[in-house]
């Protein structure tokens, strides 16, 4: 075995073999050089070192499930890891991105973490590693500093913070996303990387992170491969798959924390942020499911029901790639209200988009239509109404020109926004289209309004928004026969009922006087000449 010299070393490091050495191998070292190339696993356990809290130096003995995480970053192209906190996920993922070094000639991995510290941080275990590894497994070194490694096999491992413009222009092979739940402007960095990534069809993305909430983009990630809705594959390690991690260390962490911060940091729940207009819990008991079909963009999830009463609320968008056009069909006939069919597609001109909805909504028993007509929607609703001919739509006016449709404003929208959280978190609208979800989760609080996080859309949340602002109008309650306040309040009132003293029984004037009224939430409030006190 050739013996590490300062001659051979990169720049007067004696560990780590400089570019052009020429390396003569034995039958040996040849056997173990391709037992570890073709195993990461085996690499690891054979010759990684890692620096130990107590021991310092030491092999790295890998548990069972940091096995997993190596299986499971070969397999798969896109892996996603929700790992609890100190569970050696980042020490694994740094093994991996070594070995895929330098293993793989003329490949480009870029690491990067929140912030560009945390990633150079992790750029120096893996030279660690290197410079603890026989050189005959080291290709040699062209270059090594705090922000790079390149070796003399046209690889190279690149460290930076997550920015919008921290690989772009570059070709990467491999990109590593550290605590990416923790990235602030995650969207748009995501947004801005991904093309890079998926310009090639071998190119692999790993992304590992604690969870931080419902909302930001780890989450929605996450929730898409867990549903099998996206190309992504998920890993999650929990705090009990760490050896000597019990049911005692676990009491212990708490009574030195608290139980919320140990189902942050140890339990990978998903807690809100609190900004989100649906709360975490509600969020994450969705489910999504595989429409029935898919065509031209319409994914049905329910056929039409003979008799049943349909609802189709749209929003409209501009149709050149930015934000999406969409709708969606609900079934106002059952309880809880369904969502049966979805359209989604931000290419579609609204010069055509009322041909796909009057389509959609013929099939489903010609259902009552409210478009969204700011903007490019009175193209829309036009197109319906004076083109197609489409009667059974939302009319703001029958007396005022250009009335089509429904001008969203401040208020229709806070009342729609009130009025969705009520229903969905009360069960009385049932979601299961994916990308609804996933708008649902990053759908926030911006001042006094609500809108997608910054890099997401909401436009299939909007439809919803709409939804919910017209169950509650007055026309609603004629076409369909449901009374919104009703079945929302109905429960929460008679056990108000239950608990208020008959007026009657009260013997003082002055208490005789008081009246009793519920707000929207069912809350009694006490009125004496018809004010609040």
């Amino acid at each position: 075995m050739q013996l590490k010299n300062a001659e051979m070393g990169y720049l007067g490091n004696p560990n780590v073999k400089r570019d052009g050495v020429q390396q003569q191998f034995t039958q040996n070292e040849v056997s173990e050089y391709l037992k570890c190339m073709k195993d990461p696993i085996y690499f690891a356990k054979t010759y990684v070192k890692v620096i130990s809290l107590d021991k310092g130096l030491v092999a790295f003995t890998p548990y069972d499930y940091q096995e997993k995480m190596f299986d499971h970053f070969n397999a798969n192209r896109f892996s996603i890891v929700l790992a609890c906190r100190q569970s050696g996920k980042s020490i694994s993922s740094v093994i991996y991105i070594l070995w895929y070094a330098l293993f793989s000639p003329d490949k480009t991995i870029a690491v990067l973490a929140n912030k560009g510290s945390t990633a150079r941080e992790m750029l120096a275990r893996v030279t660690l590693a290197l410079e603890n590894l026989p050189f005959f497994l080291q290709p040699g070194c062209r270059a090594l500093n705090k922000g790079s490694i390149e070796f003399s096999n046209n690889s190279r491992i690149l460290a930076a913070a997550t920015s919008g413009s921290s690989i772009r222009g570059l070709s990467v092979n491999l990109l590593f996303l550290d605590e990416f739940a923790f990235v602030e402007n995650a969207g748009t960095f995501y947004t801005s990387t991904y093309p890079v990534i998926t310009s090639g069809t071998t190119t692999k993305v790993i992304i590992t992170s604690t969870a931080n909430g419902v909302g930001n983009v780890f989450h929605r990630l996450w929730e898409s491969a867990v549903q099998g809705v996206s190309q992504y594959k998920p890993l999650r390690v929990d705090w009990w798959d760490v050896p000597g991690r019990d049911e005692k260390w676990k009491a212990d962490t708490i009574a030195n924390t608290s139980p919320l911060q140990f189902d942050q940091e140890y339990s990978n729940s998903f807690h809100g942020t609190g900004t989100t207009l649906i709360n975490a819990e509600n969020l994450l008991g969705m489910k999504a499911e595989h429409p029935l079909s898919t065509n031209n963009g319409i994914r049905i999830y329910a056929e039409p029901v003979l008799e049943h009463n349909y609802v189709m609320t749209v929003d409209v968008a501009k149709g050149r790639g930015q934000d999406y056009s969409t709708f969606t069909v609900f079934n106002v006939s059952e309880k809880p209200f369904t969502t049966v069919a979805t359209f989604r597609s931000n290419l579609m001109s609204p010069l055509l988009f009322p041909d796909v909805i009057y389509k959609c909504a013929k099939m489903y028993n010609s259902a009552y239509i409210v478009v969204e007509s700011n903007d490019q929607g009175s193209v829309v609703c036009n197109g319906l109404y004076y083109d197609l001919e489409y009667e059974n739509m939302y009319v703001e006016s029958t007396v005022k020109t250009g009335a089509l449709g429904l001008t969203t404003t401040k208020k229709t929208k806070r009342i729609g926004c009130s009025n969705l959280k009520d229903l969905i978190e009360q069960k009385k609208l049932m979601i299961v289209d994916a990308d609804m979800i996933s708008e649902l989760s990053t759908f926030s609080a911006v001042g006094s309004s609500y809108e997608a996080t910054d890099g997401n859309h909401d436009d299939m949340v909007m439809t919803l928004v709409i939804f919910s602002w017209f169950v509650a109008t007055d026309l609603f309650k004629t076409i369909s026969n449901i009374d919104l306040k009703s079945m929302l309040y109905s429960e929460r009132l008679q056990m108000i009922e239950e608990d208020v003293v008959p007026i009657g029984s009260l013997g003082d004037m002055e208490e005789r006087s008081k009246k009793y009224e519920v707000d929207r939430h069912g809350i009694p409030w006490e009125t004496v000449g018809g004010s609040f006190f």
